[in-house]
């Protein structure tokens, strides 16, 4: 007899959302967390998207620790001496089920895992798994952590990007390096009126999702993000991991603190006291990256999944994760009362993924991922541009100005017409 129903790795969204319903199944179930609390190794910018977690636990709001609504959507085309920003507000934003809120991850993980002790799973910290015990028929039958053996029926891989375990469970092959990203955060607290004010919110209790492309990664692959908390502002920088590697001597640290000095950004952290500083590997892979998702004895959810969507206007993986985790909970404690955990029995985690919002999001634009990659132009000549031609509108210098179409014209040709046309259709075809 094993020694529990279900043991899941990683408390992070995903694995708590999982040991959660797996726990209110009845299952015996361990959560175990390489971290010395739940969220003391995740990161995110943050934003979580409310739907997913709703489905999860109605009441939430209540009594999760949220942050900020985000009634601001900021975008910004970032020049190394300018910046142009889209701010978009709507009703449609505050909406139960279409909101999102900004959340730290260390109290709220803290928070979701302590959901899941409250229905009934055991939660161990400071743990980390080291080995999947596995059979010759390769079955997956618990884990080892701390040297010791934890048998189980079910083992539930959550541990986060660029997975071991998930290559040992089901054979998986190890991310590229054009699949990942690296993160890097920092957290300034203010206080919560001057967050507002600086957010243009109606009230303490909103804010902002703010995000950049250009001049805050050099040029390459990735973007920076700033979003506003209850009493402090989370920013940083997501460079592609093969955009690094082949991008000179910029450093994603050195490109952090370029963009935290650069004029448009600048003002929104002055004053700030610096209080967190985290890194983190990104899953930015898409849909084509992702590995399978059952195997015998085991099921894999999360960042372990590269369940990430990062579309450049939007980036989503928290809902991803919290639907995934409990939808893996689900199929887990209904295999365990049929008694049949191999692959095929674990299925219905599949077939409901296909079903859902997840892979439907994740296939729709399975594209993505490579046509950002090689989206150059975003990320060097279209900030460069649209400063250009907000230079030729708005700068009055006292000599004669032209129309309209002096300022916009030589703009354009400096990327060639054909190029933009090119680039808007691909586009609207991936993104």
């Amino acid at each position: 007899m094993a020694d529990f129903d279900a043991v899941v790795i990683g408390a992070g969204c995903a694995g708590s959302a999982a040991a959660y319903e797996l726990a209110r199944a009845g299952q015996s179930v361990l959560l175990v967390e390489r971290g010395n609390f739940a969220g003391a190794k995740n990161m995110t910018g943050g934003r979580l998207y409310t739907h997913a977690l709703e489905r999860l636990i109605p009441d939430f709001r209540d009594r999760a620790p949220l942050e900020r609504r985000v009634t601001h959507e900021r975008i910004t085309l970032l020049a190394d001496d300018a910046g142009f920003t889209i701010d978009f507000a709507s009703q449609e934003m505050k909406e139960q089920g279409q909101e999102s809120y900004t959340v730290l991850r260390a109290p709220f993980d803290q928070w979701l895992a302590s959901e899941a002790e409250a229905a009934g799973a055991e939660l161990i910290c400071g743990i980390p798994v080291e080995d999947l015990i596995i059979d010759s028929s390769g079955v997956v039958g618990g884990i080892v952590a701390g040297g010791d053996e934890i048998t189980a029926d079910v083992t539930v891989i959550c541990d986060g990007a660029n997975s071991l375990l998930a290559s040992k469970a089901v054979g998986a092959r190890m991310p590229l390096p054009v699949h990942m990203a690296v993160g890097v955060k920092q957290v300034y607290e203010l206080p919560a009126d001057v967050i507002t004010n600086r957010a243009m919110a109606q009230s303490n209790s909103d804010g902002s999702a703010w995000l950049f492309v250009g001049d805050c990664t050099k040029g390459h692959f990735g973007g920076g993000f700033a979003y506003t908390n209850a009493e402090s502002i989370s920013i940083g920088i997501v460079a592609g991991l093969e955009a690094l590697a082949n991008g000179g001597e910029a450093t994603v640290c050195q490109m952090l603190e370029d963009f935290k000095a650069h004029p448009c950004v600048a003002p929104l952290i002055a004053g700030g006291k610096l209080v967190e500083h985290s890194g983190h590997m990104v899953p930015e892979g898409g849909f084509d990256a992702m590995p399978e998702l059952v195997g015998d004895g085991a099921l894999i959810a999360g960042d372990a999944a590269m369940m990430c969507l990062n579309l450049g206007y939007m980036v989503r993986g928290m809902d991803y994760a919290i639907s995934a985790g409990q939808m893996a909970g689900l199929a887990a404690a209904e295999a365990l009362a049929a008694g049949d955990v191999s692959k095929k029995g674990l299925s219905r985690y599949r077939d409901w993924l296909e079903s859902s919002f997840v892979l439907k999001d994740l296939e729709a634009h399975r594209g993505a991922p490579e046509f950002l990659e090689g989206f150059d132009r975003m990320f060097d000549d279209y900030p460069k541009v649209v400063r250009d031609i907000m230079n030729g509108m708005f700068v009055v210098d006292g000599l004669s100005g032209g129309p309209l179409r002096d300022a916009v014209m030589p703009a354009l040709k400096s990327v060639g017409i054909f190029n933009l046309f090119k680039d808007a259709k691909g586009a609207l075809k991936n993104l």
